[in-house]
């Protein structure tokens, strides 16, 4: 199993990369995750729509080995930490090669979101994008957690 992280957006803010690489320290060597930041479009001479199709094949570029798509939108489905580390342990089970994907400041194409196998939210709330990286890093390290019955997660 591997869970790759793919992520549309500007150069993340020195705290972000402090805070990313503080849980990416807390998994086990083995623990097959990885971050691919994609660098968003410019509109200065692109239309939104052509912008966000740049970004759909640079994403699926680095979604190629993938198995399983998952892109967070605010219209998607919101999950529970439990629910994360349950579809964490199926991925496992079923050798899944997982691409989460966030997309730029103006979202994801209609196309790639056709694409994906489930669309997810992290939160009612309006986030950026360095911190939707941040909070969905956390919450894979919280479902590993959860997982290996590590104590770090509390009901």
């Amino acid at each position: 199993m591997k869970i790759n992280l793919i992520a549309v957006g500007k150069k993340m803010p020195d705290w972000i990369n402090e805070g990313i690489e503080h849980y990416k320290k807390q998994f086990p060597k083995n623990y097959n995750f990885a971050i691919t930041s994609i660098e968003s479009q410019s509109r200065r001479s692109k239309s939104e729509e052509q912008a966000k199709s740049l970004e759909e094949k640079l994403i699926l570029d680095a979604a190629s080995n993938s198995t399983l798509l998952i892109a967070f939108d605010e219209q998607g489905r919101q999950q529970t930490s439990e629910e994360l580390s349950k579809s964490i342990e199926k991925w496992q089970l079923n050798a899944e090669n997982v691409a989460l994907i966030i997309g730029g400041a103006d979202g994801l194409s209609s196309d790639i979101k056709q694409k994906c196998n489930l669309i997810w939210s992290l939160s009612n709330l309006t986030l950026t994008h360095s911190m939707a990286r941040l909070l969905l890093v956390e919450q894979i390290y919280r479902g590993y957690s959860l997982l290996s019955n590590h104590p770090y997660h509390r009901s």
